[in-house]
């Protein structure tokens, strides 16, 4: 019950924040690399099927770096953005360490659920400075 409220407020957020999250994937492409792997993974993991994270962990991770080292565009270099950045790649690191070292699948879809949690973050933060 606890994941089905966890899901229906995070559905909230993202139907709330579409439209400006699309412009945000159009003004960051980097953002928007990330937002592909991230869906392919975590929605599988919600319904308790861990092998797409498993298998493109390093994958997640790698865009997570490159997220930093990206373009970020003028409007979205704001200290809260850049901070929640770096916070997604130590956490995509985290996740891509466990599960190299055979995590439990319960610990693996905590760990992403919480990365989907920052990559959130980022999103409505980039929301906020557009306004």
């Amino acid at each position: 019950m606890k994941h089905l409220k966890t899901f229906l407020v995070l559905a909230l957020i993202v139907v709330a924040n579409s439209v400006s999250a699309q412009s945000t994937f159009d003004k960051w492409p980097a953002i928007k690399e990330f937002h592909e792997v991230m869906s392919q993974t975590f929605h599988p993991a919600e319904e308790g099927n861990v092998a797409p994270i498993k298998a493109r962990s390093e994958e997640m991770m790698n865009k997570a770096a490159m997220l930093l080292k990206s373009d970020i565009p003028t409007e979205f270099r704001t200290n809260a953005i850049l901070a929640s950045a770096e916070r997604l790649q130590l956490k995509s690191k985290a996740l891509h360490k466990l599960v190299k070292s055979n995590g439990t699948d319960a610990a693996i879809v905590k760990s992403i659920t919480d990365l989907h949690d920052t990559f959130h973050e980022i999103v409505g933060l980039c929301s906020d400075a557009k306004k």
